[in-house]
């Protein structure tokens, strides 16, 4: 039996399902047998590379991703990518477009721009990243009137609490998206998408390892000048062995597609991700003590932000929280107040034993 967890709200490393965990647990140290776990293993052994087609596989499966499209795992977390998106998809040096919805998208503004030349098409920063516009208002046009070499979004602001639940359409753009944060917590189809990519360590397992999905022919658009490391094609002509992988943490994300798949599948996932937001976000709203921190429209399934009437408040509010066994809710140090992580791995029972305590917190108070 697994001694008592806590309710884990973190947003990054986040919870895992707990089946999940014990399995890995139960593997550790003798994998399948072998005398020896699976981190042990040669990353060019049957052993492994089997562990390594079939996360790959379950990618596909779940998310219906065709051949067109390579599944890589590649390290150097999303951050790397927000300068190997600019290397390998803008050899032309046209102009690439930007939606500044937050943190994260800011950052990989600012590494395009070393780059190449970019264009901010919709920023938040103005509403101090309440909300997302409709992406309809979006000025597309680019200065020198050349075709764009991408769109970029960041499909869920972890910080902020905001989330596209429409993505951008325009056809004939590129439209490139960092998901760390909500792949996998629902139904997209990917082929509206030219690459999609994530940081495990929310959704889809430990730190360690990205997942990057790429349409193939956008990957052989790389010039020549881009170090061999940080070419998509060089990853997908080894099979994401060009050098040694996270061996463990793929292994890692390879239990958590098999735990997607045991729930049903990606559609089941989704349903029970806006249960458990509808039933927190009418917590914030049927209160007098809570107050959501963005629009209706745009709020995250993934990352529930809230704020009380005070600070001192709010501390008490975190403090009491973990005396419960309800851990991560502290808001992140840019913005304060309280964020909830709801990532698929929160049982139903985790948002329930929240939604009860703050009930119970706005009592007192």
């Amino acid at each position: 039996m697994t001694e008592h967890r806590v309710y884990n709200f973190y947003p990054g490393p986040a919870t895992l399902p707990t089946e999940v965990m014990e399995q890995a647990q139960k593997e550790f140290v003798n994998y399948q047998g072998l005398g020896m776990g699976i981190m042990e293993c040669s990353h060019r052994g049957k052993e492994f590379d089997q562990v390594l087609q079939t996360a790959e596989q379950n990618i596909r499966e779940l998310m219906g991703i065709s051949n067109d499209y390579a599944v890589l795992f590649l390290q150097g977390g999303a951050s790397l990518q927000f300068s190997m998106v600019p290397m390998n998809l803008n050899p032309d040096q046209d102009t690439a477009l930007y939606a500044d919805t937050g943190s994260w998208a800011e950052k990989a503004i600012k590494e395009a721009k070393l780059l190449g030349p970019t264009k901010t098409v919709f920023s938040g920063k103005g509403n101090n990243y309440t909300s997302i516009d409709d992406c309809e208002s979006w000025d597309m046009a680019t200065e020198n009137g050349e075709d764009p070499a991408y769109l970029y979004v960041c499909s869920n602001n972890t910080i902020f609490g905001t989330q596209f639940h429409r993505f951008p359409e325009f056809p004939k753009i590129p439209l490139v998206a960092d998901m760390s944060s909500d792949i996998m917590s629902r139904v997209i189809d990917i082929n509206r998408f030219g690459m999609v990519f994530a940081g495990a360590q929310k959704n889809l397992g430990p730190a360690g390892v990205t997942v990057v999905i790429i349409r193939k022919d956008l990957a052989m658009k790389v010039g020549d000048n881009v170090p061999t490391m940080l070419k998509y094609t060089t990853h997908i002509d080894k099979g994401s062995c060009f050098n040694t992988p996270p061996t463990f943490s793929i292994y890692m994300v390879g239990l958590v597609l098999e735990w997607i798949k045991r729930q049903g599948g990606l559609a089941q996932v989704e349903a029970a991700n806006a249960h458990k937001a509808a039933m927190l976000y009418s917590a914030i709203d049927n209160s007098d003590l809570y107050r959501g921190t963005v629009e209706e429209s745009c709020r995250s399934q993934m990352n529930v932000t809230f704020r009380l009437p005070n600070e001192d408040m709010e501390a008490e509010f975190i403090k009491q929280a973990t005396e419960n066994g309800m851990v991560g809710l502290k808001g992140h140090r840019s913005v304060g107040g309280i964020r909830a992580s709801i990532y698929n791995a929160m049982p139903v029972d985790g948002v329930k034993a929240l939604v009860e305590f703050m009930g119970e917190f706005e009592r007192k108070s």
